[in-house]
């Protein structure tokens, strides 16, 4: 056991020790995770598409409800779902036997009015030759004044009634051309050339015409032009504009794309609890019909489209630093939003960037995104354009292709240090010594 009085031995061990603490500690230390971790993602160039979004109904250019004028029982029936239909064509029928009855007791009317009147112009123009021979008789002095004033009474009576019967006719003439038109509204007939899309009665059922026109049928005019009536919210519509392209899909062909254009933006707004919308109209060709009136329309306007535009994600302009994150970093609040951080953390270029870009930060266009350069964040101010929900267009400011943005950051015990804020809503003040801070 010599070897363990050895100097040598105990000199050999004191070394190994110390390498093996050392080696312990710088594990450790590469080991141990940062204080923060950050979550990042990649400025870009590629496409942006803006689209406005909304559902509609397919309906055709022209629909006619076809409706009865006249109260009866339907009689037949000479068009069903689906028949198409011409001009004119006889589309159903009311029994007429009523009508037919009220049709020959106008015709016997008028022809008594007719009569009526023939007869009193025969005694009207007799009354008047009486009046002239008792004028002649009168003047002579040969028949007394009171038998001229008689005849001449009676001849005026009759003119008048001659006047009357005229008015009579007259009258009889108007029911019996009302009786004609009953007769004929009878015969439901089509007031245009198109396809039945619905039938509402049935043979022997009752219509009644007394307050307003029962509807029998309705007819689309041309199913090969067919249009869509979309909701689209006001916050949207004023992207919109006539005839710009539409697209849409329906559920009964998912995998197909449906193309139209804008006719029109009505300016009757709809109000359905408290939101309001407005009916955008657009031209549908259906020349293979495979497009059905009522179906529903899931429809994409773009109004922006833009190619090889520098793209930051929107997460990255939703993303606002907490005060915990401030204090883990030991980092003071710039002054103003958008401010650049220097390398000591402190705010530097006067709390503002200055850019060709730089403007007003209450500016809806001015956003403050965060870059990751060298693991310390720099806040920036860009102006933003066009999005796609996702992506959003940089029109200008200071960031380049491949610059690392901050879209979220985790402390080391697991706490969101970003979350709670809005989008552009600025932080609370740091927690912990000092004076009181200027807010971000």
């Amino acid at each position: 056991m010599r070897w363990l009085r050895s100097k040598t031995f105990w000199a050999i061990v004191v070394l190994v020790a110390l390498a093996a603490g050392g080696a312990s500690f710088l594990y450790k230390r590469r080991a141990a995770k940062p204080p923060v971790q950050w979550e990042t993602s990649v400025v870009d160039r590629g496409r942006i598409v803006a689209r406005v979004t909304a559902t509609g109904t397919l309906s055709a250019l022209v629909t006619v409800q076809v409706g009865s004028q006249v109260s009866g029982s339907i009689q037949k029936l000479y068009a069903d779902f689906n028949s198409p239909v011409k001009k004119g064509q006889i589309i159903a029928k009311i029994d007429p036997r009523l009508f037919q009855a009220a049709l020959e007791n106008a015709r016997a009317n008028y022809a008594q009015a007719k009569a009526s009147l023939a007869k009193d112009q025969v005694q009207a123009s007799f009354n008047q030759r009486q009046s002239k021979r008792q004028g002649t008789l009168a003047k002579d002095k040969l028949i007394a004044p009171a038998d001229f004033d008689t005849a001449e009474a009676a001849a005026g009576t009759a003119l008048a009634q001659v006047e009357a019967d005229k008015a009579n006719v007259q009258q009889a003439r108007a029911i019996l051309h009302q009786a004609e038109v009953n007769m004929a509204l009878t015969d439901i007939v089509s007031p245009t050339d198109g396809v039945v899309i619905s039938r509402n009665v049935d043979v022997g059922q009752t219509v009644a015409a007394s307050l307003s026109a029962p509807i029998i049928f309705v007819i689309a005019e041309d199913l090969r032009k067919m249009q869509v009536d979309t909701s689209v919210a006001e916050a949207d519509v004023g992207k919109l504009t006539a005839g710009m392209d539409a697209s849409f899909l329906v559920d009964a062909y998912p995998g197909e794309r449906f193309k139209g254009k804008v006719r029109q933006i009505r300016n009757a707004a709809q109000t359905v609890q408290n939101v309001v919308t407005y009916d955008a109209v657009i031209d549908v060709d259906n020349s293979e019909l495979k497009l059905r009136p009522g179906m529903t329309a899931n429809v994409n306007f773009v109004f922006a489209n833009r190619d090889n535009v520098l793209r930051v994600p929107n997460a990255a302009l939703r993303f606002r630093p907490s005060s915990d994150l401030l204090s883990v970093l030991k980092m003071e609040p710039a002054r103003a939003k958008g401010g650049d951080w220097n390398s000591d953390g402190r705010a530097g270029g006067g709390g503002r960037s200055k850019g060709p870009g730089a403007g007003g930060d209450d500016a809806p266009d001015r956003k403050t995104v965060w870059v990751l350069a060298s693991g310390v964040p720099r806040s920036t101010r860009i102006k933003t354009g066009t999005t796609d929900g996702t992506k959003t267009e940089i029109v200008d400011g200071p960031l380049a292709e491949g610059d690392q943005v901050v879209t979220d950051a985790t402390l080391t015990g697991g706490a969101k240090p970003s979350a709670g804020f809005m989008p552009g809503a600025p932080p609370a003040p740091p927690r912990g010594g000092g004076g009181p801070r200027t807010p971000f």
